[in-house]
């Protein structure tokens, strides 16, 4: 057993089998960098961020009432969906709900930057938040876009599209949007001043 124990370790010769070619394809990482170096300044090239027409959410009112109502988010087609063979599968104005084929695993948190701090504490892991136009300016998150408040907060923010605004039939914030069953049920909060402290 002693013997065994101080042999010297063992080491494995390495052959090379057949023909070898130095590597033709430039490292994935420094071709990144070398890109990434390239791109031109953002702000630059199209001024302010705050200014840009990608960044600009739907505007919704103040929630005054707490309110819950449903929404049943149908969907009607615009035009004709064939099979590859030509067949017609449904006609143009075919309307139909998803979440009758669908279930969103996570909730929507709609809310002016001024009471994303209660977005951020009331959110679960997987929800998302949405920033809406209008509301309140008391807070120093009133007047980032959600790019920056993204990065301030360590949580990616998506701004509330004028068509989601409308498909969901959304009016005021905050509303956190939830799938029950067949029906999506918006539930609207009346934020009290006190919840309304910046985030840390």
């Amino acid at each position: 057993m002693t013997g065994l124990m101080t042999q010297p370790p063992v080491t494995a010769a390495t052959s090379t089998i057949g023909r070898t070619w130095p590597i033709a394809e430039p490292d994935a990482l420094s071709e990144i960098e070398s890109r990434a170096a390239h791109v031109p300044d953002m702000k630059a090239a199209f001024g302010p961020r705050e200014r840009w027409s990608a960044m600009q959410p739907a505007t919704l009112g103040i929630a005054r009432d707490d309110r819950r109502r449903t929404v049943v988010p149908f969907y009607t087609l615009d035009q004709d969906i064939r099979l590859p063979s030509g067949k017609l599968l449904y006609a143009k104005g075919y309307s139909f709900n998803p979440l009758a084929y669908v279930t969103l695993p996570q909730r929507l948190i709609v809310v002016h930057p001024s009471d994303l701090a209660w977005a951020l504490r009331t959110a679960r892991p997987a929800d998302f938040i949405l920033l809406a136009a209008g509301g309140l300016s008391q807070t120093a998150d009133a007047h980032a876009d959600a790019i920056t408040l993204g990065e301030r907060h360590g949580r990616a923010l998506f701004l509330l599209e004028e068509r989601v605004k409308a498909r969901l039939g959304l009016t005021v914030a905050p509303v956190i949007v939830a799938q029950a069953g067949q029906k999506l049920v918006l539930t609207e909060v009346v934020m009290a001043p006190s919840l309304r402290r910046a985030a840390r």
